[in-house]
């Protein structure tokens, strides 16, 4: 089963979920299942509510909800950037279930290197020194897909896109994951992939704005109610209002940390 396939959101939504592992670098409990449907297998990432942590800025108990809702707004916009993703009942109690996506092996789509190896087709976002002192660059791949994440990450309020959470698939797809911290009524945009800041959104943003605000005034605004508050709705409408007034990647807030830390 793979994100494109027809049925995959019912698949997940009634296969079968045996648990294999846990993943013990993500701060919520997000375990590694495999999952079973008629003959059909894969595996997914669970990410039950019991096991979120509360945050100081996030009502505790919604980390599932907004992983869901991006996966909305992703949809709704066209394009496919978050795996699919349901909310369903699963081994430890209701929680998101997304499909896992396959990477390709040492081709990271964002990277920390040294300042004399940044290669051609790569960003700089952030000049720094690593844990030995050395000057080091944090760089992401001039990708017209994570451009794309990039656009989208402004419309969710995406306050923590690490560069592990920027997957390269198998089958040269770009998704991202992780957005249990999105689509907050305040300004939280928090990000790595600064690097074509003040630059054009380009047309297949563009397009995918129009799609996404067209959603809101219907099917995808009374989805998104289920799980965000409606001053969250309201302020994801104002937002892809303000880019589609002014096309342009945003800057980052002058009251908000721009990086995430660790930013992988």
């Amino acid at each position: 089963m793979r994100p494109g396939d027809d049925g995959v959101l019912d698949f997940l939504t009634r296969g079968r979920i045996e648990v294999e592992g846990r993943l013990v670098d993500a701060s919520n409990a997000t375990l590694f299942c495999a999952i079973s449907l008629d003959g059909a297998h894969a595996q997914c990432v669970y990410k039950p509510v019991r096991g979120e942590r509360p945050l100081w800025d996030f009502p505790d108990g919604t980390l599932a909800g907004r992983e869901y809702a991006t996966f909305l707004v992703s949809r709704a916009a066209g394009l496919d950037l978050v795996p699919p993703t349901v909310l369903r009942p699963g081994p430890f109690g209701s929680g998101m279930v997304q499909l896992w996506v396959d990477t390709r092996e040492d081709d990271d789509l964002v990277d920390i290197v040294a300042e004399d190896e940044v290669a051609p087709g790569w960003r700089t976002v952030l000049r720094a020194h690593d844990r030995f002192g050395d000057p080091a660059v944090l760089v992401h791949a001039d990708h017209p897909r994570v451009r794309l994440m990039a656009a989208f990450d402004a419309v969710v309020n995406n306050a923590d896109r690490k560069g592990g959470h920027v997957l390269h698939a198998r089958d040269g797809g770009v998704f991202g994951v992780d957005h249990g911290i999105c689509l907050h009524a305040e300004d939280k945009l928090r990000t790595v992939l600064w690097g074509w800041l003040g630059e054009p959104l380009g047309e297949e943003a563009v397009e995918a704005l129009l799609r996404v605000r067209s959603g809101l005034a219907g099917a995808l605004g009374e989805e998104l109610h289920e799980h965000l508050t409606r001053a969250e709705v309201r302020a994801l409408a104002e937002r892809v209002d303000k880019l589609l007034a002014v096309p342009v990647f945003p800057e980052p807030s002058q009251d908000w940390p721009s990086i995430p830390w660790p930013a992988f």
